[in-house]
């Protein structure tokens, strides 16, 4: 019954040799099955950047040394990508996502997205004005025993809850 899945064409920004969340996020697009790392800008290094996506296989023409240059030229091609991936240090989330709105490519996102609410009114205008879908993602709600945890505390399993202690090895 099933038919012919066409994969998203997914760029990814950051995420290069010896980043760590770049690593997890390309085994969840995988497990997801819904899409193919076909471009990115791995790394701020551009010796780096490259060498990190000849390893993982991009095409040299899809390597780019920077995310301005990945945003012009994607969205020039006619088989550029479809979304871009977010996974750099936080303070770039914000920046790094507005170009790539503005060229029309739709995001996702690691959170936080900006650290202050002035930048985060200015991306509201911009994520208003784009035609492009912009997705933040919050990993953990995914997770069956935060799920779970959810579940038991919202029919009175555990009772009134007085303190919450949460850490991330």
């Amino acid at each position: 019954m099933g038919g012919i899945v066409t994969k998203l064409k997914l760029g990814m920004i950051g995420g290069g040799h010896g980043a760590f969340i770049g690593g997890v996020h390309r085994i969840a697009s995988r497990i997801d099955d819904h899409y193919e790392l076909v471009a990115g800008s791995l790394a701020s290094k551009p010796d780096l950047a490259h060498s990190s996506a000849k390893d993982l296989g991009i095409d040299e023409d899809r390597s780019y040394s920077s995310y301005k240059e990945m945003a012009d030229k994607e969205s020039a091609r006619d088989d550029g990508i479809d979304v871009a991936a977010i996974v750099t240090p936080n303070h770039l989330h914000y920046p790094i996502a507005e170009v790539f709105l503005k060229k029309g490519i739709h995001v996702i996102c690691d959170k936080p997205l900006t650290h202050n609410l002035d930048d985060a009114k200015k991306f509201y205008d911009c994520v208003k004005n784009s035609k492009a879908l912009f997705a933040l993602t919050h990993n953990y709600t995914g997770y069956p025993m935060v799920r779970q945890a959810r579940e038991m505390f919202q029919s009175g399993e555990i009772g009134n809850l007085r303190i919450i202690q949460v850490e991330y090895a």
